[in-house]
């Protein structure tokens, strides 16, 4: 191409350079994606400057800077960039290139999670029922945690299935706790597959059904919860027979639907 053509050459708005940004880092040509975000993120633009600074805390494309990383990642949140505000909470949370503090973390995932971020709802859940850099609070726990449940977040499901079995902030409901678990159990979730294992062995939510109890605990088990499904797993298989264990077998070995 001519210097000339060049001269009067338009250069493609932001959005689309966002787009082939993305697209090339989606494609692992993360050199291109980083060509195009650097000019948009000096030029101030939030979402530039988001993924920059994911681009710096995951080493990808640049040599892994968490100072960079968290520098790029505030200006992101300031300017109201939910992905910036959530990993920003997260280089607090870990002390990833800024001092770690539990309470800036959860300041920032509260301001990525109000604007509907699933990832900061699921964590700003998970904080506020253990009382992790701001006050303990249940009843805030279980409403952010039906928020990154309605997003597909497994985590979330899960512990809903706990608030509801422990009572932490609502009446105790066995029924409730299943359900949730079971949603969670039905997408993989271990700890959730454990539990609704136990629910079904002690008949509590559900209809007592030792063979499903086994079913779960083994799919419990095979991934990664068999500390917590081990004594549930015992009495499982000591009230089970031959029969119904190779029955709980072949349904653990099924794809989950």
């Amino acid at each position: 191409m001519s210097w000339l053509a060049r001269l009067f050459e338009r250069e493609p708005p932001a959005e689309q350079r966002l787009a082939d940004a993305l697209a090339a880092w989606n494609a692992r040509d993360y050199g291109v994606a980083l060509d195009l975000w650097a000019p948009l993120a000096q030029a101030g633009l939030a979402r530039a400057q988001s993924n920059m600074g994911a681009a710096f805390l995951e080493g990808r494309g640049v040599e892994r800077d968490l100072e960079k990383a968290a520098t790029w990642l505030r200006r992101a949140a300031e300017q109201g960039d939910a992905g910036g505000q959530r990993n920003l909470a997260l280089c607090y949370y870990e002390g990833w290139g800024v001092p770690q503090d539990q309470t800036e973390a959860a300041r920032w995932y509260e301001r990525a999670a109000e604007q509907d971020d699933p990832d900061a709802q699921d964590m700003l859940s998970w904080m506020k029922l253990v009382g992790g850099g701001c006050p303990q609070d249940y009843l805030g726990a279980r409403r952010w945690a039906e928020k990154a449940a309605g997003h597909g977040r497994v985590g979330a499901m899960a512990r809903l299935g706990d608030i509801y079995h422990n009572a932490l902030g609502v009446e105790r409901d066995p029924a409730m706790a299943a359900e949730w678990w079971g949603r969670a159990a039905r997408l993989g979730q271990a700890e959730a597959q454990a539990m609704l294992g136990a629910a079904y062995l002690a008949g509590k939510g559900v209809a007592r059904d030792p063979v499903e109890a086994l079913h779960w605990l083994l799919r419990a088990e095979a991934g990664g919860a068999g500390e917590l499904a081990a004594g549930f797993l015992r009495e499982a298989q000591a009230h089970t027979k031959p029969s119904q264990r190779a029955e709980a077998a072949r349904r653990a070995s099924e794809p989950l639907s």
